[in-house]
């Protein structure tokens, strides 16, 4: 059985994670749950030991199992990846590298792509939500979703919706280099 503190902690961040997932308002969620603002907001800090009568509105409110919310992960809290822990897809002269990455409660990974001059990834359409941010280090990026294209250049930085085909490309003649953090929403939680 984890302690007070390790529950209280995994409850706070399991709300938090829950109540991002769905876009809700801590005003909302209180709505719908009938738990007040205030206790919202203590459980989500972890400065309070909620009851079950609690957790199971706010659950409920959610549409998610108690389970869900006192679930205690046995991820750490930090993770360290060493480079020989870093997975390199080659493609051409270029390369993506997979630096780390996490499930829950939503996929979240970040990349570190390099295209030499004239190279382009095509991207399937992710599941429905997926959400890419990058930013070009050097180089610049012709970017692509959905059929209309966009110039990124060094320094710059765009984020785009990714459930739909887009196109990393270097037209240019020096290597373009980005960096992406892709996040896609987990299933929808248990009902």
């Amino acid at each position: 059985m984890p302690e007070p503190a390790t529950l209280n902690a995994a409850i706070a961040n399991n709300l938090r994670a829950q109540r991002a997932y769905r876009g809700m308002t801590l005003d909302e969620l209180a709505a719908r749950s009938g738990v007040s603002r205030g206790m919202l907001v203590q459980v989500e800090q972890a400065r309070t030991n909620p009851s079950v009568t609690t957790l199971a509105r706010i659950a409920d409110a959610l549409g998610v199992t108690v389970a869900r919310l006192v679930e205690v992960s046995d991820t750490p809290v930090v993770r360290v990846v060493s480079a020989s822990g870093v997975v390199t897809f080659q493609h051409g002269e270029g390369s993506a590298r997979l630096l780390v990455g996490t499930d829950a409660p939503a996929i979240l990974e970040l990349w570190d792509w390099r295209l030499a001059p004239g190279e382009h990834h095509d991207g399937d359409a992710h599941p429905s939500g997926t959400r890419e941010m990058l930013t070009v280090i050097t180089g610049d990026l012709t970017l692509t979703v959905y059929g209309q294209s966009y110039q990124i250049g060094t320094d710059e930085a765009v984020l785009f919706s990714a459930d739909r085909p887009h196109r990393y490309a270097n037209e240019g003649d020096s290597e373009l280099r980005f960096i992406m953090v892709v996040t896609e929403p987990a299933e929808l939680p248990d009902r």
